[in-house]
């Protein structure tokens, strides 16, 4: 038995001592810049952090098993009914170029899915986890159960891979999104830490705490700020919302179960059924999708 499944246990072993090592580096950056630039005071063993630590690691390894076929299939089908002359040309670009548009059409496959994930009240159920944490920190942005965050990773991916930024087999058919996706994944980390920083005309460019804060608030619209990284895509899509203020609270209006293992069954089962947040009326925002 063990010599069957000695192989995966041993990638898994590795994958969690890289894992630990990576959170070691968060916690040395995070954690003294939370504690000296707090947007809101709190302890550093805050309520349910413990549940965020395990999200940590599962939300690392789940996630990327599940993907990585519907992912090849994606790239396979893309490499074979794409022009190949337009494969071509985005292969010749240099390698800062297709790392540049990889980040510009994954913020806008993930801005969708994201936006999807609040109003559709099917996905809202998953999505719901991630935005039921009470208190923000750099560790809530992996707090997301894995069906949401498989859900929005492919869409985040497939306009990368359609743009021939990826491919299917070799290393180098893998380096943009590999890269892309760590860019994404360590600014996301940044923009949900506790930190009261603003940057001036620099949040017309790129997503900063503030900006994602407001999309976290309990109290005021959450269907705002969809992207990750680019706010301008919220602006382009008329979802943009950044006051001068932080806010005050953060959460749902819904119960969630505390402990890791309810909150993954919590969304499968249609009651209590978990309800999407209504629109926000403002005149600039569009319509719900139908």
């Amino acid at each position: 038995m063990l010599e069957h499944y000695g192989p995966q246990l041993y990638t898994l072993a590795i994958n969690v001592l890289r894992l630990s090592i990576w959170l070691a580096i968060l916690v040395v950056i995070f954690v003294p810049l939370e504690y000296l630039f707090a947007a809101h005071p709190k302890k550093i063993f805050r309520k349910n952090a413990l549940t965020d630590l395990g999200y940590y690691f599962m939300s690392s390894l789940i996630p990327a098993a599940l993907l990585s076929v519907p992912i090849s299939f994606v790239a396979l089908a893309v490499h074979r009914y794409m022009p190949a002359g337009f494969l071509a040309t985005m292969e010749t670009l240099p390698l800062w170029a297709r790392i540049v548009l990889g980040l510009l059409a994954n913020d806008i496959g993930y801005y969708w899915g994201h936006r999807l994930s609040h109003e559709i009240p099917f996905l809202w159920r998953f999505h719901s986890i991630h935005h039921s944490a009470e208190e923000i920190d750099f560790l809530v942005n992996t707090r997301a159960h894995p069906l949401d965050m498989v859900f929005g990773r492919f869409c985040a991916l497939v306009p990368l891979y359609v743009l021939g930024l990826g491919g299917p087999v070799d290393a180098r058919g893998t380096l943009v999104p590999v890269i892309v996706t760590l860019i994404g994944t360590f600014w996301g980390f940044f923009i949900h830490a506790n930190l009261k920083w603003r940057l001036g005309w620099f949040e017309w460019i790129i997503s900063t705490p503030a900006f994602h804060h407001w999309h976290h608030t309990k109290s005021g619209p959450i269907n705002h700020n969809y992207s990750s990284t680019l706010p301008w895509i919220d602006r382009l899509f008329g979802t943009h919302h950044l006051p001068n203020s932080l806010p005050t609270d953060y959460g749902i209006k819904a119960k969630v179960p505390d402990s890791l293992i309810d909150q993954m069954i919590y969304p499968i089962f249609p009651e209590p059924a978990v309800p999407a947040p209504k629109a926000d009326p403002s005149p600039d925002l569009p319509p719900p999708l139908s």
